[in-house]
């Protein structure tokens, strides 16, 4: 593997999890493993791992632009990571203001409810 995969991996790890991680490599195969290579070194070795800003702040974007753009079938994943990354419920809310304004008060609601319906999974207390 590259170092670009290394870093990637230790990233992912960090913000993810070993389990999550593990369960996803223990689920790779011959046909999606070049996909995951290209997320491991991509998305967590080149993105996530950049000095500039912080995997807070990294993981409100990731949030906002998942719920911008309707992919929601990772939001709940990138919320579970939020006990790793430092974004707080106040942080997501926040940035779920600016996918209304600036993406749509649907995707936002939508996203919204994925949010609270992980949080409660998580046992976190929304006030």
């Amino acid at each position: 593997m590259t170092d670009r995969f290394d870093e990637g991996m230790r990233t992912r790890r960090a913000v993810l999890g070993d389990a999550h991680v593990d369960r996803a490599e223990k689920a790779k195969t011959a046909f999606d493993e070049s996909f995951q290579t290209l997320i491991t070194e991509g998305a967590w070795g080149t993105v996530w791992s950049r000095p500039h800003l912080s995997h807070r702040e990294r993981s409100m974007l990731t949030l906002a632009l998942l719920a911008a753009a309707g992919n929601f079938d990772e939001i709940a994943m990138h919320v579970r990571a939020t006990e790793s990354t430092g974004a707080t419920p106040q942080d997501l809310i926040e940035s779920m203001l600016h996918v209304a304004v600036y993406c749509g008060v649907p995707k936002a609601n939508h996203a919204i409810k994925i949010i609270k319906e992980t949080y409660r999974e998580m046992g976190v207390e929304l006030s």
